[in-house]
């Protein structure tokens, strides 16, 4: 089973994603890690990828592909995987059908979670993260005992500065304005699988598992 997971920031894609790889036994592939593990193996593409990451720019299509490509390749991806944050454009969807192809394999589901605009606000903004251990919080949903103060070290909890109520906003609007023509590839493809992300977790993964059980 092949799988897209798609959803704005602060949908609780990782969540889910975690959930449906253990329950269905398929790698979770996201760019991040696979750029991460090309980088850290030195490979050709992730010599390529960190001369533009050590510069802070964004790694150009073909190296992200390229890098997508080798992963699918590899052993434990060819029973399934589930992409997570790729493709973001048209010209990557269009490009992973191809490689697809090339292998005799495509892509079976495409699920895209949806959480209202506000409620991302509140879920994204929340977070509080600890300046000592790392450990993560949420005002609302994951509040520390004591405000300010991390539950296992006591260490100073603290706001990254790309979680500010105006910087989340420009990354949602950025998100829904590059995704929209991405949903309407993959709608017109019969792929796309719509999923209340307000619900509760258990109730988003049960959803997402009956879709990919072929029961709903």
């Amino acid at each position: 089973m092949n799988i897209i997971f798609m959803g704005p920031p602060g949908a609780g894609k990782g969540t889910q994603a975690e959930r449906i790889v253990e329950e269905f036994h398929t790698p979770h592939i996201s760019t991040g890690d696979a750029f991460r593990a090309a980088m850290s193996q030195g490979t050709p593409l992730g010599i390529k990828a960190k001369e533009y990451v050590d510069q802070g720019l964004l790694v150009p299509d073909d190296v992200t592909i390229g890098i997508v490509r080798e992963r699918l390749q590899k052993d434990d991806c060819q029973e399934g995987f589930l992409l997570d944050g790729f493709p973001r454009t048209i010209s990557q969807a269009e490009a992973l059908d191809s490689m697809l192809k090339d292998m005799g394999r495509q892509i079976d589901n495409v699920m895209n979670l949806i959480v209202d605009r506000d409620l991302l606000l509140a879920r994204l903004t929340g977070r509080r993260i600890c300046k000592s251990c790392g450990a993560t919080y949420h005002l609302i949903f994951n509040a520390p005992k004591v405000a300010g103060v991390c539950d296992k070290c006591s260490g100073e909890l603290y706001q990254r500065s790309d979680d500010t109520e105006e910087k989340v906003g420009t990354r949602l609007d950025e998100y829904l304005n590059k995704t929209a023509p991405l949903l309407d590839y993959y709608r017109n493809k019969g792929l796309l699988r719509q999923v209340d992300g307000e619900q509760e977790i258990d109730q988003v993964t049960s959803a997402i598992s009956t879709i990919l059980r072929g029961q709903a």
